[in-house]
């Protein structure tokens, strides 16, 4: 079982290789067609998903940790990039973010650190803790991504790239990927916040408490709100919509300091 678990670590890892093709394995492998990359990381994004579940709903429970959150993070992004590679070239984002996937994909089999988490059993809280999980996922991947973004315009401006950088897909494109995560995950968040609020008796099996963590989920919510719009109406863009970004994330780390975020936050606990 822990080597099927670890397969797509393996998987992640030798894409990365293939991808970067050093000298010793260049003269082994054919370099990967566009058409090879796209099917090689689908299966290998297939596989990690069904791993995943196994190991987040074994049985009809539901376990979750911090190295689990890791896992679905990375997997998470590697299909968001994997979407945007259908009509973009992102080799430079694989190239970055495959060899980390490896290493998360790795993570919860040798810490696998999990607390059982209540209601399993309820259907509206499976949908709830699934959208809450893969909203603040997007939304860590979003500030991350903002933050690359901020290292190649910094080079750019200095004129020098290094060898990792130079491979990154241009701004422009780099920028409207941005975008498109964060509407992703505020629409995902939406909805969270929706069925936490309406359905918070038949969720959590209790009335609503407002207390610091829902303040600062919905101002965070906000936030990213009026990112969304400035963008829409007012042409946002550059370094404004990197620190709105930023910031957004930041109210939203307010919300949770810690492992306790998906414990406390997403599902509402104490």
């Amino acid at each position: 079982m822990i080597l099927i678990e670890l397969l797509p670590s393996a998987l992640y890892a030798a894409l990365a290789l293939w991808l970067t093709r050093p000298a010793m394995l260049a003269r082994a492998l054919p370099a990967p067609g566009s058409s090879s990359r796209t099917a090689a990381l689908a299966f290998a994004l297939v596989v990690h998903g069904v791993v995943l579940s196994h190991q987040l709903f074994p049985d009809g429970q539901m376990l979750f940790g911090a190295a689990d959150a890791l896992a679905v993070m990375t997997w998470l992004a590697l299909v968001f990039y994997w979407v945007e590679s259908l009509s973009s070239r992102l080799d430079g984002l694989h190239t970055l973010a495959l060899p980390v996937a490896a290493v998360c994909a790795a993570i919860p089999v040798i810490w696998p650190d999990r607390h059982a988490i209540g209601n399993a059993d309820n259907l509206l809280f499976r949908t709830h803790f699934v959208m809450a999980m893969t909203a603040y996922s997007l939304f860590t991947l979003a500030a991350l991504h903002a933050m690359l973004m901020s290292a190649v315009e910094r080079s750019l401006h200095k004129g020098r790239l290094t060898r990792l950088l130079d491979n990154m897909p241009p701004l422009l494109v780099m920028e409207g990927l941005l975008f498109r995560l964060i509407t992703v995950a505020f629409v995902l968040l939406s909805a969270t916040l929706v069925s936490g609020i309406v359905f918070s008796e038949q969720v959590f099996g209790k009335p609503l408490t407002f207390n610091h963590k829902t303040f600062f989920a919905i101002l965070s919510w906000v936030l990213f709100g009026i990112l969304l719009a400035g963008r829409h109406f007012r042409g946002w863009r550059g370094r404004l919509a990197l620190r709105w970004t930023l910031g957004g994330f930041f109210v939203l780390l307010l919300a949770y300091i810690g492992t306790r975020f998906v414990i406390e936050v997403v599902l509402g606990r104490t």
